[in-house]
């Protein structure tokens, strides 16, 4: 028998996944959160001795990395963003091994913001998701909640959204939708209501 079920948790910019996080740790589960583990990785001495090789020495100052000047250069070559992900990801995808296995809780949240975007990454350094849970509101929606939390235009919500695999597509990859719909109460039911099917599944 499997020692943990891992269930991959994801959503969309203003679908509110840091609420569902917040409410499963509130609940004793444990989430591992890839962007804070990505965040350590460009620590690590092999990874800053290859990042520097390939962006130079002045990516790093004093020992921290330059993430808006590194951004901008992923963001403008994807030769770059691939070349950044190859010294990364093994790092990143071991170490989320690594906490997995150590956990013994039964279950287990991974917290990855691009979860649908990067199931080919997944599946190549076999991380084993059980099931892929989406925090979902409608798109409509979204664009109102991103232009209240960020206070910015319509028009650049409806820019930001679309960057991203559209939370209606999403849901044709995920086994479980979290409607975020209405208040934070009824998230928690909803997750409590899933996580209790989850244990008989």
């Amino acid at each position: 028998m499997k020692q943990n079920k891992v269930i991959g948790l994801t959503g969309s910019i203003a679908t509110g996944k840091s609420s569902a996080t917040n409410i499963i740790k509130s609940l004793g589960y444990p989430v591992i959160d890839a962007d804070l583990i990505a965040r350590d990785i460009v620590k690590d001495e092999k990874v800053i001795k290859e990042i520097k090789s390939f962006f130079g020495e002045d990516i790093y100052n004093q020992g921290d990395l330059n993430r808006d000047r590194l951004g901008k250069i992923i963001f403008e070559s994807l030769e770059k963003r691939e070349v950044l992900n190859n010294i990364t990801h093994p790092a990143i995808y071991n170490e989320i091994k690594k906490r997995i296995k150590e956990e013994k809780s039964g279950i287990i949240f991974l917290d990855i913001p691009l979860l649908i975007e990067t199931l080919q990454s997944i599946k190549e350094y076999k991380l084993d998701l059980d099931e892929i849970w989406l925090v979902y509101i409608p798109k409509e929606t979204q664009v109102t909640r991103l232009m209240l939390r960020d206070n910015i235009s319509r028009e650049y919500a409806e820019e930001k959204i679309s960057s991203q695999i559209s939370v209606e597509d999403k849901k044709e990859y995920a086994d479980i939708v979290l409607n975020n719909l209405t208040n934070l109460e009824d998230l928690e039911k909803n997750i409590k209501d899933e996580i209790e099917k989850l244990k008989n599944r």
